[in-house]
């Protein structure tokens, strides 16, 4: 593995602060799982960072949150307890995202619909890290057995429309970034 330049290291830095300030300006919703617009910041990440670097800011946002520092959509707000509440597996997701995202748009960046193409694979990608770790938490942790279809109405569902709005939105800004200015 290639080291990371002081400009790569900035730019993931960038990234991760910005993503960290829009969880705590996002910090508005009481459900088990809060409405973020994270989703669209990991999709960001993969196609205006690439495939390793957005990855890798998305990971760095994690562990941030997982040292303690009170970056996280909800309470409480950081810490290695995070691993138990509802939304951590979604967390997980983001990382995939943007490695999938950054991947799929690196191929052919000038077409629209690659960025399309990996905001879907990143949405799919995101519950599926979340939703199983959704069901996981309630059946082994918490022992409320749930069945899949509770945990799609608790964790998917009301989110499907609104991840979908933020991938286009998402897809819109990647394209255009990349268009102007190409950072990795």
């Amino acid at each position: 593995m290639e080291s990371l330049t002081t400009r790569q290291m900035i730019i993931i830095s960038l990234f991760t602060s910005l993503t960290a300030g829009l969880a705590v300006v996002t910090r508005l919703s009481a459900g088990i799982i809060p409405f973020s617009l994270l989703p669209m910041m990991a999709m960001l990440a993969g196609h205006v960072l690439g495939a390793r670097l957005g990855a890798l800011s998305m990971l760095l946002y994690l562990i941030l949150g997982l040292i303690g520092l009170p970056v996280f959509a909800s309470p409480p707000f950081g810490g290695l307890t995070y691993f138990f509440q509802p939304s951590f597996g979604f967390l997980i997701g983001f990382i995939f995202c943007a490695c999938i995202g950054g991947w799929i748009t690196s191929r052919k960046a000038d077409r629209l619909e690659r960025y399309l193409l990996a905001n879907l694979a990143g949405i799919i990608v995101i519950n599926l890290f979340g939703l199983t770790h959704l069901w996981f938490l309630f059946n082994f942790i918490l022992g409320q057995q749930k069945a899949l279809g509770e945990i799609l109405k608790i964790g998917l569902f009301p989110f499907l429309l609104s991840d979908l709005f933020k991938g286009i939105i998402a897809c819109f800004l990647g394209f255009n970034i990349n268009k102007r200015i190409k950072l990795y």
